[in-house]
This record gives C-alpha cells, structure tokens and sequence, in this order.
C-alpha cells in the first residue's frame, strides 16, 4: 500500500479520497481521461471510479509530477511517459508535435496512465538454475521470452538483482552487472537514484537506446554481464554479437511463446543462428518458467 500511496500524492484531494474508497492491494494501473471516468485495474479487474476527471484537473496533476516545472521534464514527456518516486511510470497521451522526424512536445494533455511499479523479490529463483554458469563463476546468454504482461522485466530485474549481490546457496559469488535501461522500467532512475534495488555490483545507463548503451558500458565499465530489456532491431543484435565478442555474457528479454518464434523472427533469428544464445528461458502462463533451448 505504500506503494500506491505514493502515487496518489500526486492526486487532487477530492479524486484521491475516491480513489481511496477501493480496496487497492493489487492496483497495477489508474487510468485518467479528459472527461471521462477514472479506471482502476486491479488485478484482472477493472474498476470505474465515480469521478469525471476534466482536462484542467488533469494538467494540475502532471505540474505535480513534474514539481511545477513542466520544462524540466520535456525530454521525458517526449519519450511518452515520466518515471516518479518509487519506480512508477506515467504515460502521457495528447497532440504530439513532430519536427525533424522527431518528437519535440506532446501538447493538449488527453489522458495519463500511472503504472503501479512493484519489485517482486525472489521471483527468479526459479530460473537462476538454468542462467548461472557455476563452474565459471558467470552467467549463460540468455534471452527470456514471453508474450506481453507476464511479467519479463520484473523477472529481469530481480535477475538481476541476485546476480549482483551473489547468491550464496550457489555458492555464486556476485559480479558487475550492466545494465541498459532505455525505458527506465528496470531501474525506474529517479533524479539519478535507481528507485529498485539492482544489487551493489549494478552500474545503469538510463534513458539511452540499447545499441549506443551496451557498447558504452563494454567500454567504460567492463561488465561481466550486460542487461537490456526487449530486443528486437538489427541494432541491438549487432551491439550484443560486439559485447560477446569482447568477452561479456548478457541477458535480455524479447517477445515471443516459443522457440519457433525465435528462430522464425528475421532479427532475433541472427542471434540464434550466430550461435551466441546459450539459453532460451520461456515465461508461460501463472509465471512459471520452461527452459526450452540449451547449447
């Protein structure tokens, strides 16, 4: 819960009241829409507040979020959404102005979507098994797939996590971790604070593409392991074959429900066929894990 009150914070007096009325042990979402009702997503349901939220209400919000200087957080509201106090993320919709090919504002705030972040500590146990190369003190490339919403990043994050700070009943000793965080949901940075907890042997590039990342941490950081979340360009593929090749192992995670996806896809196949990929580990329904490729 003092997850979610942090968010609301952010809330007028009168919508959090309302918004306080359910039961929001498991809030994942608070969806807010010029002239429409709010929406809460709790757990598989979704919940209509009794409250039509208007455009100035919602304007006075995002001047909170972003601490009344809503210039400040223009490269943010660029990429679509902005990273708050404790890791959650708002996306923000409304009249995007383009110059250049590129997104230079988002005007006439319509809608925001505040995504409840949570940390679920221990939720990799059940893959470790199949990552960690114990006889080397060192991971295998891993790609971890799924189709979307069960559950790839936080599985990544407390991978992580664990591979940081050591896992004693392995008797695997912690090792430098890089990680590439291009949409900030691994980390969720804060004012340069990484509001979830990555280990001790973690270092982040926040805000940055995979490709430029990863190269920029082989360089400047020598990480034993590289980690970036949903790959999927030419780009990315090239900068993991130049991370490998300069002795760094890596793990990320990609779209997809089974091998054959992997193989039939024309990007990631040429990190299978390369021969890199030491594991394919799939997320299937209720989050359990199948190890479903092994070199």
């Amino acid at each position: 819960m003092n997850s979610t009150k942090d968010v609301l914070e952010y809330f007028l007096y009168d919508i959090k009241n309302r918004i306080l009325e359910y039961n929001l042990d498991d809030l994942e979402e608070i969806r807010v829409r010029s002239n429409r009702n709010i929406l809460l997503k709790i757990g598989q349901e979704e919940i209509k507040v009794d409250y039509i939220i208007n455009t100035n209400e919602i304007l006075e919000i995002l001047q909170r979020i972003c601490d009344n200087s809503i210039y400040t957080y223009q490269s943010q509201i660029c990429n679509g959404y902005i990273t708050i106090r404790g890791g959650h993320r708002v996306g923000i919709t409304g009249n995007v102005v383009i110059k250049d090919g590129q997104v230079i504002n988002i005007s006439h705030i319509y809608s925001l979507n505040f995504r409840i972040a949570r940390q679920v500590i221990g939720c990799s146990n059940g893959i470790m098994p199949y990552i960690l190369n114990l006889k080397e003190n060192n991971v295998y490339n891993t790609v971890i797939i799924s189709p979307p919403g069960r559950g790839k990043t936080t599985l990544l994050r407390d991978s992580i996590r664990s591979i940081s700070n050591g896992l004693p009943n392995y008797g695997f000793h912690g090792i430098t971790v890089g990680v590439v965080d291009e949409r900030g949901e691994i980390a969720a940075m804060y004012k340069g604070i990484p509001q979830n907890d990555l280990g001790e042997r973690a270092d982040i590039l926040d805000n940055v593409s995979k490709d430029i990342g990863m190269k920029m941490l082989v360089r400047s950081m020598s990480p034993k392991v590289i980690v970036a979340d949903e790959i999927g360009t030419k780009e990315d593929i090239e900068a993991i074959n130049y991370a490998v090749t300069s002795g760094v192992k890596g793990i990320f995670t990609a779209h997809g429900d089974s091998l054959e996806n992997i193989t039939l896809n024309p990007i990631l196949s040429k990190l299978y066929n390369l021969g890199i990929l030491e594991r394919i580990i799939l997320i299937e329904e209720k989050r359990n894990v199948k190890l479903i490729f092994s070199k």
